[in-house]
C-alpha cells in the first residue's frame, strides 16, 4: 500500500484555514515539550490551539511531571500569532498497563506503541468533542521513531468514532524534527533519551 504524503493533507486544510479567515481551534495531544516546539510555532499561525498533555504511558510519576513541567514553561516562552493554552490531563499509569497487558514484549515501534497511540488520541478526541473544538491532533508524528502513517489511520478512526474533525500530520516533514531539536536548544528544553514508558527505558538501556 503506497504511503500518504499527510503534510500535503495538512496544507490542504491550512489553505482552507486561510480562504475562510478565521482560526479554527484546536486540540493539540502532546508527549513532551521537545516534540511540540516546532508543532506549536507551525500551527499556532493558523490555529487556536489548547495543548492536552496526558500521557499516562510516561513512568515513573516524576518523569511524567518534569515533562509537564518542561511544557508549561514553553509555551509561556513561545511567541504565537494566536493563543496557546494548557491542559493538564489525569496521570493514572494503570490506563497504560491495561493496554500494554500481553504486548510487553512487542518490538519498540510495534503494537504495543500503537494501542499507546490510541489511547491517547482517544482522550483527545472526546475532549476535543467535549469542549467543542474544531479538530484534534497530536505532536507524535515529529518524531523519526514514530510511525506516521499508523499514527494518522487511528486518527481518522478516532475522529470517526466520537464525530469530531482530525488534523492530518506528519511533522517531521519541512525539517520540522530539525526545528524541534533547534527550539530545544534555544529555550533550552529537557530532551529525554526515551518515548516515556518502562518499556521504552529499557529498551535504551539495552541499546546502550
Amino acid at each position: 500500500m503506497n504511503k500518504v504524503n499527510y503534510q500535503l493533507e495538512t496544507d490542504k486544510i491550512i489553505k482552507d484555514v486561510l480562504n475562510k479567515g478565521t482560526a479554527p481551534s484546536l486540540m493539540l495531544h502532546s508527549c513532551c515539550a521537545p516534540c511540540s516546539s516546532y508543532t506549536l510555532e507551525y500551527l499556532s499561525q493558523y490555529f487556536c490551539i489548547t495543548v492536552f498533555y496526558y500521557n499516562p504511558n510516561i513512568s515513573p510519576e516524576e518523569e511524567f511531571e518534569k515533562r509537564f513541567n518542561e511544557q508549561k514553561r514553553l509555551i509561556e516562552a513561545l511567541p504565537a500569532k494566536n493563543k496557546i493554552s494548557l491542559v493538564k490531563g489525569e496521570y493514572n499509569s494503570g490506563d497504560f498497563f491495561e493496554i500494554a497487558r500481553g504486548l510487553e514484549n512487542a518490538k519498540e515501534g510495534g503494537e504495543r506503541c500503537f494501542e499507546c497511540y490510541r489511547l491517547r488520541l482517544e482522550k483527545t478526541a472526546q475532549l476535543a468533542k467535549q469542549m467543542g473544538f474544531d479538530y484534534f491532533c497530536t505532536t507524535l508524528s515529529i518524531s523519526p521513531l514514530k510511525n506516521s502513517q499508523k499514527i494518522n489511520e487511528i486518527g481518522f478512526e478516532t475522529a470517526e468514532k466520537y464525530g469530531i474533525s482530525w488534523l492530518p500530520s506528519d511533522f517531521k516533514k519541512k525539517e520540522g524534527f530539525k526545528r524541534s531539536i533547534e527550539l530545544s536548544r534555544e529555550y533550552d528544553l529537557y530532551r529525554q533519551d526515551f518515548c516515556g514508558c518502562i518499556f521504552s527505558k529499557m529498551n535504551k538501556e539495552e541499546e546502550k
